[in-house]
């Protein structure tokens, strides 16, 4: 593969994030220092195999326990969604936590919002990636016919899923002695949407009509980012009605 060739793919692999970052930086009135946005969208590069290893750990761990890994912990299985989703979502917060909680640019409730949504999509850009090397011996039709699906699916589900991660953390801006029970209440809120649909689209792939499926999986979509969306103005209310 040339180098021109592999270039084209990372391209390619990160503009579903890029564009769905595009758009909720518009819902921030006071515009985030670049810097701080990319180190955020790097982090979530970063820290995405640190997942990869927990997950697989997860069947490893599972085995270690029992002679061979019971059906109900086998990949596929609920369980394992939960546990899959429950690490990328912590991971996602984490990242904002080392590289944005601390800092002085982080100085509005809305901005945790923001910030975790980028980590996402960092975290999802670097999936994508993965996943245009992987498909492209099939052809480059198979590659962007995928590509398009987890524009609308999979990249979305992790900015929306952690914009209301971002929201418990916004929350917390305002009821600070309850901090630790609003992040430990949106951590399991995101990993359950985030299992939802990725045992839907398990469903779809096993089904033998996948457009049920799918159909819940996009209604699901819809649903989220309607409330993400609802979330964004009800934390920018409170910070308007608390300054004035």
């Amino acid at each position: 593969m040339s180098p021109f060739y592999a270039a084209t793919l990372v391209v390619l692999g990160l503009a579903p994030s890029l564009v769905w970052l595009s758009f909720y930086l518009k819902k921030d009135c006071h515009p985030e220092p670049k810097s701080l946005l990319v180190k955020a969208f790097l982090m979530g590069i970063i820290i995405s195999p640190l997942a990869v290893l927990l997950q697989l750990g997860f069947s490893e761990g599972a085995r270690y326990f029992f002679d061979k890994v019971p059906d109900f912990l086998q990949q596929g299985a609920p369980a394992f969604f939960l546990w899959s989703s429950f690490v990328e979502e912590f991971l996602k917060f984490f990242a904002i936590y080392l590289v944005v909680v601390r800092s002085p640019a982080f100085d509005e409730p809305v901005d945790a919002m923001i910030y975790m949504i980028t980590a996402a999509l960092g975290f999802a850009a670097i999936e994508n990636v993965l996943v245009m090397f992987g498909l492209i011996s099939g052809g480059i039709g198979t590659a962007l016919n995928t590509l398009a699906l987890r524009f609308v699916g999979a990249t979305l589900l992790h900015a929306l899923a952690s914009g209301l991660m971002g929201y418990f953390l916004a929350m917390s801006w305002f009821f600070r002695e309850h901090k630790k029970k609003l992040l430990m209440f949106g951590l399991a809120i995101a990993t359950l949407f985030h299992a939802a649909f990725n045992m839907l689209i398990s469903f779809a792939q096993e089904s033998t009509n996948p457009v049920i499926g799918l159909v819940y999986t996009t209604f699901l979509l819809i649903i989220l980012a309607f409330l993400v969306s609802i979330l964004f103005d009800k934390i920018k209310e409170r910070d308007m009605h608390q300054l004035t």
